[in-house]
């Protein structure tokens, strides 16, 4: 039975390129990077061609970049470092309704701790208002951590125009952005975008599990959360995880190679998907910004009436497609936050598939999708009207 895997802001799978350079590391190049001899030397290299690509990658230095064990990691790191460094500044915080776990529950476990945080609300696209944000930012305001790509249903933030209302209203203001569904989809640049934190997952481009990292302005001065040998300009302690590193490194240099190109490929499977769903099977709704500028190339959030998205999903998975319901780091949770948040009604909330692309995908691999999806919609539909 073929296979046709959907379901790539979950994970990716990793490129044969990025696996080959890892097993180099793991089975020649396995010395420790902190190491004087030459085994040391071989593997600080590797982290150094990593660092390098990523700073390449986001127009920054190279000494801006921090590697963690991944996107949850580079957010706490983020949010955590900011607020134990800045409590004599202040205690407020803000960030939306619709984050991802990794930012939403350590902003409520802060708040538990005493820290004030105003939660921005965002509209039906699933954008935040900025006159909102405005009003909110004070002189005690000491983070604003935002995410710019949604992981359920693509929403994109503007991210350029946010960074210069708080850089306006409140200088010392420190901006995180969760960049995990952004990098290696859009531009992300963060100098030009008044980006303080920017993090990051290899497994989300084609890299391995268990490695991520986060841009830190080289100015800025954050807390470790943990503590030990000060690897990583001591703010992450432990040794590096080296052949990660190098997957991640590698996965983006090859991200770089016809970046647009791939952009433009991801961005017409993800409409073709879309009309040709839009156009066969009725009551149907897609989730998120109409305008294509303002929604990522990769995700389609699609709700269909009356179908529990479950039933669906397994249906696919039947034949061979792989898709998902919602943010696969909290798919167990009952109800999507974010479909909750845009204002959508539990009857489609509970019919919402994510589908998301990557470029190993096809056009022939969307036909076989959307013929099978029809074909089950209508069944399903015929057996519910029973």
């Amino acid at each position: 039975m073929r296979e046709i895997y959907l379901d790539n802001s979950a994970t990716t799978k990793p490129l044969n390129e990025v696996v080959k350079a890892m097993m180099e590391y793991y089975e020649v190049k396995y010395g420790n990077p902190s190491s004087m001899h030459r085994m040391g030397v071989e593997a600080e290299r590797g982290l150094k061609f990593a660092r390098k690509e990523i700073a390449k990658f986001l127009k920054v230095e190279e000494k801006e970049i921090i590697f963690t064990s991944g996107g949850t990691e580079s957010n706490n790191m983020a949010i955590l470092g900011t607020v134990n460094h800045n409590t004599k500044k202040g205690n407020h915080i803000i960030t939306t309704t619709i984050e991802h776990p990794s930012v939403l529950n350590v902003f409520k476990n802060l708040e538990k701790k005493g820290f004030e945080v105003s939660y921005l609300s965002v509209n039906h696209q699933g954008k935040i208002n900025l006159e909102e944000l405005q009003s909110l930012i004070r002189k005690d305001t000491i983070l604003i951590s935002i995410m710019m790509v949604n992981n359920e249903i693509g929403t994109i933030q503007p991210i350029k125009e946010i960074g210069k209302i708080i850089k306006e209203k409140n200088n010392e203001c420190i901006f995180h952005v969760d960049g995990v569904q952004a990098f290696g989809k859009i531009c992300c640049y963060p100098k030009s975008m008044n980006i303080d934190l920017f993090t990051m997952s290899g497994h989300k481009i084609h890299g391995p599990k268990g490695i991520g990292a986060l841009y830190k302005r080289k100015d800025l001065q954050i807390d470790p959360i943990f503590l030990g040998g000060g690897q990583e300009s001591t703010l992450r302690s432990g040794t590096e995880n080296v052949p990660g590193i190098v997957g991640m490194g590698k996965a983006v240099e090859k991200l770089n190679q016809n970046f647009e190109e791939k952009i433009k490929f991801l961005r017409n499977l993800r409409e073709k998907a879309k009309e040709k769903i839009l156009r066969e099977i009725e009551n149907v709704s897609i989730n998120g910004p109409t305008y294509l500028e303002e929604t990522a190339p990769h995700i389609l959030s699609i709700s269909f009436e009356n179908i529990k998205g479950e039933v669906l999903l397994h249906s696919l998975e039947q034949e061979g497609i792989y898709v998902s319901t919602g943010s696969a780091c909290s798919s167990k949770e009952k109800g999507s936050h974010v479909l909750k948040n845009i204002g959508l009604s539990d009857k489609f909330i509970d019919g919402t598939l994510r589908i998301s692309f990557s470029i190993l995908n096809t056009e022939e691999e969307i036909d076989f999708l959307v013929e099978e999806l029809k074909r089950y919609v209508k069944l399903l539909r015929k057996i519910i009207r029973r």
